[in-house]
């Protein structure tokens, strides 16, 4: 099954792949602890352990791929060697990003779960830590969108 979602990221592409390569501006932006680094091929852990895998292909600005698992800390840890492979592309549309979310291979049973997470755990922090980042230090606009389909509402 696969999972597709936009959004726009008051931020630009570079800024928004290092939220996503980076392990301490992740945390920061989520509250849980994160692991991970702007390496292809290395391990990351997110939200407390809760997600797992590893970084597949990284392209500064433009892309990030990852095998991508609900790991051993998550109380329904997908069975060993179950992974989904989860693509961020990012796309410059003025000062602004078009945030790209097209997640594949996901067990059945998980889909629904994913698909409304997607803005509770990524866009919503991700727009957050930009709208105060620019509020603090930038002079980037604090307003973000999300599109996408969600069988709870959540857009």
């Amino acid at each position: 099954m696969t999972i597709h979602q936009e959004a726009l990221i008051d931020a630009t592409p570079l800024d928004v792949y290092a939220y996503l390569t980076d392990g301490e501006t992740f945390a920061a932006a989520t509250g849980k602890a994160a692991r991970l680094e702007a390496r292809a091929g290395s391990a990351f852990s997110l939200f407390d352990g809760r997600v797992e895998g590893r970084q597949i292909e990284l392209v500064a600005g433009e892309r990030v791929v990852q095998a991508w698992r609900f790991g051993d800390a998550h109380p329904d840890a997908w069975d060993s060697g179950v992974y989904s492979i989860v693509r961020f592309t990012l796309t410059a549309e003025g000062d602004r990003t078009r945030f790209v979310v097209d997640h594949d291979a996901i067990p059945p049973e998980w889909h629904e779960h994913l698909e409304t997470g997607y803005p509770i755990f990524y866009q919503e922090p991700m727009a957050r830590y930009f709208a105060e980042r620019s509020a603090g230090t930038t002079s980037l606009a604090t307003s973000s969108s999300w599109r996408g389909s969600s069988p709870s509402g959540h857009r």
